[in-house]
Order: C-alpha cells, then structure tokens, then sequence
C-alpha cells in the first residue's frame, strides 16, 4: 500500500501536493466493489486523518460491474434476433428454381413472438440498469462490498448541508475506449454539430430494439442487423470485462485529490453556518452504485430544501466545464439556479468553462439530481466532449492537466462559501 504520510517537502494545495497523491492513489488497482477499492478508501481515510479531519468508511453492497448486466441484455437481444431469422428459409423445391420465386417465407408467428419478448426482454433489462433506475438485473448477480468514504467537517448543527462528491474506484478498459475512435470521427465534424458527448450505450441499445422492430414488422434484414449489433456489443461487454482495470488518475482520482485539497482548506477556514460532508463513492464504475447507497442510507436525513451537492468527476482534462444536463436515456437537465450559482461564480474568478455539454451517460451527481435535490456536476474534456484518455492504460497523472484540476478546487470552495451566505435551492 502506498505511503499515507504527507509530503512535508511539499507545499500543501501545489501542484506538487496534489501531484504526488495522485500519483499514489493510482497505484492502487481499485476495480468497483473490490479489495483495491477497500484499500483506496483507507488511503483517503488516512490522508484525511493526517489533515486533521475524522473521516469514515461505509460498507455497502453493491454487484460492482455494468457488463455483465448489459450483457444479459444483448445476449437476449441476440438470441431474439436468431431466433427471427430461424423463422425464415429459403423457398424449396421446383418453385426455388423459377425466376421469382426464390424468397425467404414470412416469419412465423411463433417465431415472431419468442424473438419479439427476448429482444424486449433484452431492452428493458439494459434500460432499467441505467442509473437512476431500479436495475432488476443485479438483484440476482453476485453481490461484493462498495467502499464509501465520508468525512464531516463544518458546524454539524447547521441548518444547511453542502455535499461534495469524488468516487476512487477505477474503471476497466476496453476496446470501445481506444483514443483512437474519437480521433477518427472528429474527422466526420460530427462533434462540432452535437451538444452532447457521443451516445456510447447506442449500439448497446439498437441490439434488442432492432430485434423487437423485426418481430414487429416481419422483415429479416432487421432481424440480421439487429444480430450483428447484439453480437458485437455482447463481445464488446466480454472484452471490457477480461480487460484491466486503467490506472484512473483522471477518472477519478483528479477529484479524490481535489477533495483533499478542499478538506484541507475548510479546516483552516470554515464556512460559517454550513455542514460539510465530503463523500468520496466507491463503485461509480459500476452505474453509481456507492453513491446510490449513499442515498439509501442519507437521503432521508438530508433535506432537499437545505441540502446542495457539487459533484468533482474527471477534472483533469484540458477544458473545465459544468454539466448542463446528463442521462444514458432521458436527458435529466441541472436545475437552472445551481447552474446560475456556478457560472457567475466561474466568472467572477475568471475561470474559462466549456460551454453548454451535456452527456449521454452518468456521474454521481445523476443520483442526487433525480432524488430532487440542487446538484452541479463539474468535470472537465477534450476538444472532443469527452474525457481525455478515458477508460484508457495511459489515464495517468503525468497525463492530467493540474491547471483544470486547480480551477475545479478553486471554484468548487468558492461556490460553497458563498452557498454559506447566499443558498440556492431546487428552483
């Protein structure tokens, strides 16, 4: 386990500080829901301790993957589309060697109706595992332990709570996450047209949707498209769940390290009037499971009219920015006063963001958002709207952009000490 004593060489809150945690967290192999991820959360526990705060660690169940429930989806979306293909076959007999008469049959029914469920089947079990959903999948997969860590700081009888959020587990990568994809399709100009980051999960979707549309309508080239698509993102879950997990300095340990800066600061500083809670979630990898246990277990004890969350996820990418909206599926929009708070904030310490991103998956501020409370999520990207080297072996801190990473820190205190005079609620 890497050293948890501070750097007295080093300056606290330099680049340098933050530098060298950084490059110990990513140490650790931290996969959700995983011994590493137990051993991150004591790391942090520890680094806290060493700047004077109590902090804690929550166990929590939690499966700790998302491929092998969307993998349940798109193998059901492909047995649905074989199984429409197998409905159809060649006329036979003279009538096949007659100009004209060399068709496939209509499916039959049968086929129609067993290919149709599986590949609904296959859609909705990949939809409801989405966050914030239900997830019904995982109900009947192997359970792990999640690691939270929470550190309370601030006036614990405040009537107004400010929760800031990491998570420290690290994804796997995968081939679907090659650098050189984004490369290649900003070449289309594609990425200069959306709003939002690229729909990643489509392919994952258009699997079982395709097959369902066949059985619907009766036509087998869907039915074959719908094959291919399954059958590759099926692959695709396999080769991201054989693959290693990535070192994970820009996602997330830009953030944990951020946190730790900021514990660092509100020690030395309280904000008047405000109840800190600093969580760094464990199994954000795996759709947000930590986070979503957190809430579980705190959500009822945190007021929605007094309590803000600002979200810290991957703040080391060239262009700092703040979520407008985020969703795998339904675009879950940030309320407009929270937005509001961090835009003029940003502008009042001349800090540069990337404007009006949306993305089409989820940070652990999608949890807090849907449950109704006022959340920004601040992240950082590419030229491309996406995180650089994400889910990729080179997600190292000698590849993170400290200058991003310094003015996530810098804006995420300023907003909530002025939430300590001037609070914001839902809208």
């Amino acid at each position: 386990m890497p050293s948890t004593d501070p750097a007295a060489e080093l300056a606290p809150g330099t680049d340098g500080w933050l530098r060298e945690r950084l490059e110990q967290l990513e140490q650790i192999e931290r996969p959700s829901a995983s011994a590493g991820e137990r051993e991150a959360a004591e790391w942090i526990v520890a680094q806290l301790e060493a700047l004077g705060a109590d902090a804690r660690i929550e166990a929590e169940t939690a499966h700790g993957t998302y491929w092998w429930p969307l993998a349940i989806g798109t193998a059901a979306g492909l047995a649905g589309a074989l199984t429409l293909m197998a409905g159809t076959s060649k006329a036979g007999g003279r009538g096949a060697l007659r100009p004209g008469f060399n068709r496939s049959r209509p499916m039959g029914l049968g086929h129609r109706l067993l290919g149709g469920a599986l590949g609904l089947a296959g859609l909705a079990a990949i939809a409801r595992d989405f966050p914030p959903h239900e997830r019904p999948v995982r109900r009947v997969l192997p359970k792990n332990e999640a690691s939270n860590v929470v550190c309370e700081l601030g006036d614990p009888d405040a009537g107004r709570t400010v929760v800031l959020v990491a998570h420290h587990d690290a994804a796997h990568a995968g081939l679907i996450f090659h650098p050189g994809i984004p490369d290649l399709v900003a070449r289309t100009g594609i990425f200069r047209k959306l709003d939002t980051s690229p729909m990643l999960m489509a392919p994952v979707l258009g699997g079982p949707a395709l097959a369902a549309l066949a059985a619907v309508t009766g036509n087998r080239r869907l039915a074959a498209a719908a094959a291919v698509l399954a059958a590759s993102s099926t692959a695709s879950m396999l080769d991201i769940a054989w693959r290693d997990v990535v070192p994970g300095a820009n996602d997330n340990g830009t953030a944990v390290v951020s946190l730790l800066e900021l514990a660092r600061r509100f020690i030395a500083e309280p904000p008047p009037g405000l109840r800190l809670i600093l969580l760094s979630a464990g199994a954000e990898e795996s759709f947000s499971e930590g986070i979503r246990a957190f809430g579980e277990r705190h959500f009822p004890n945190l007021p929605r009219e007094s309590t803000f969350f600002i979200n810290l996820d991957t703040v080391g990418s060239p262009h700092l920015t703040v979520l407008r909206g985020e969703g795998f599926l339904k675009m879950y929009e940030y309320p407009q006063p929270a937005l509001d708070l961090a835009d003029s904030t940003a502008a009042e310490l001349e800090i540069p963001l990337y404007p009006n991103l949306r993305i089409r998956n989820g940070t652990d501020g999608l949890e807090p958002l849907a449950a109704g409370y006022p959340v920004v999520s601040i992240c950082s990207c590419t030229e491309h709207k996406q995180p650089a080297n994400y889910h990729w072996p080179n997600d190292l801190a000698e590849n993170v952009d400290f200058d991003t990473v310094g003015q996530a820190i810098d804006l995420t205190e300023a907003m909530t000490r002025r939430l300590a005079t001037e609070w914001v609620g839902q809208g």
